[in-house]
Parts: structure tokens; C-alpha cells; sequence
């Protein structure tokens, strides 16, 4: 090999390996800034199928990261985004994102027919013995009120065809008797819930 081609390749490996080190000099809201570009500046998403995180519990945010990491939780950004994440670095991201603000609840009310069923099924199924009498989550469970309604039926259909595997089973067992109706009318309620 020769010496300028053997120098060119030592240099992009330096790069490479420079680029994939946390700089110890950011801090944890310059780490996460490419995080809030999709997920929302002040944590409320604006985007179609991105959720929302403010107000999520730092014990579910970590699990969360955890399996984005591990890839047991497969969304390719994700995954590319937290492959380099120490442990310290999950807990870090979990902590400042829980300590943004919930999704304020929706100025739409809703169709009362639908907000009528979807408050049936909340109670038929007793996602709030799990998720709270106000949906927001505890612990390890995830605040699912006023969460954009294209991820929350993404999500429920993920966990009723066990393509989106959580650490537990109780989301695909919970899900197996929903329809796909009982699936929009879910996601609208909860992303009007109040």
C-alpha cells in the first residue's frame, strides 16, 4: 500500500472514530437537539407518525433508549442515533427529555360519537388500570394522552400483529381483540383526551 493512500485511510479512520465520540464539551440540550428536530423542540411533535415526548415518565424514556440501542426495538434513526450511547448517556437523554412539558390538550373536541366509543373502550380494555385515570403514564408506562393520533394507531396496530415488541406482553395480549375500528376510534379519543 502506498504511503499517501495508507495516510489518507489513517486520517478518515481518525475522523470516523472522532465523529462517532460524544464531544465532552456539549451539553445534554446540544446532545439532544437532533432528537427535538423530529420529536418537537419543546417536545410536541409537529410531525405526521413521530411521538410526541414531553411528559413521558425518565423510567420509560430509558427502557425506550435501551432497546433502540440494543436494536430490540427496530427504527433504523433510532437505532443509527443511539448505537454509540453509553448507559450514562440513556440515562442523561431520559432524565432531560422527561423534564419537558406534556402535550397540552387538544383545542379540537372531537366528534362526540367517536369520543363517546373511544372513552368506552378505555374503560372495556382498562387502559387507564395501566396508563392512569388521566393517561399519563407512570414508571415505565408511557403517557399516551393527547399523543398524535397517526402514532397511537400505528403503535396499537404494531403491538395487535407483534411487529412492535415491548418488554413485557401485556400490550399485545391487550390489543388482540381490538378491531381496526376500535383502533381509530382508540388513537382519536386519546389524542383528544382532557
Amino acid at each position: 500500500m502506498s504511503t499517501p493512500r495508507f495516510m489518507r485511510l489513517a486520517a478518515a479512520a481518525v475522523l470516523l472514530c472522532a465523529a462517532s465520540q460524544p464531544l465532552l464539551a456539549e451539553t445534554i440540550a446540544e446532545r439532544a437537539a437532533p432528537c427535538l428536530a423530529c420529536h418537537g423542540d419543546k417536545g410536541v411533535s409537529e410531525t405526521p407518525d413521530i411521538p410526541s415526548l414531553g411528559g413521558q415518565p425518565a423510567p420509560y424514556l430509558l427502557i425506550q433508549l435501551y432497546l433502540f440501542r440494543e436494536k430490540q426495538r427496530t427504527v433504523d434513526i433510532m437505532n443509527e442515533m443511539t448505537k454509540s450511547f453509553t448507559d450514562d448517556d440513556l440515562r442523561n437523554f431520559s432524565d432531560f427529555i422527561a423534564k419537558l412539558p406534556a402535550p397540552p390538550p387538544s383545542t379540537d373536541a372531537g366528534e362526540p360519537e367517536r369520543m363517546a366509543r373511544g372513552g368506552a373502550l378505555i374503560t372495556a380494555h382498562r387502559c387507564n388500570s395501566c396508563h392512569g385515570l388521566d393517561l399519563a403514564g407512570r414508571e415505565n408506562i408511557p403517557r399516551v394522552a393527547n399523543q398524535r393520533e397517526e402514532y397511537l394507531a400505528r403503535a396499537l396496530r404494531e403491538y395487535k400483529s407483534n411487529t412492535r415488541h415491548g418488554y413485557d406482553g401485556v400490550m399485545a395480549e391487550a390489543t388482540q381483540p381490538i378491531t381496526e375500528a376500535q383502533i381509530a376510534d382508540l388513537a382519536y379519543y386519546i389524542a383528544r383526551f382532557r
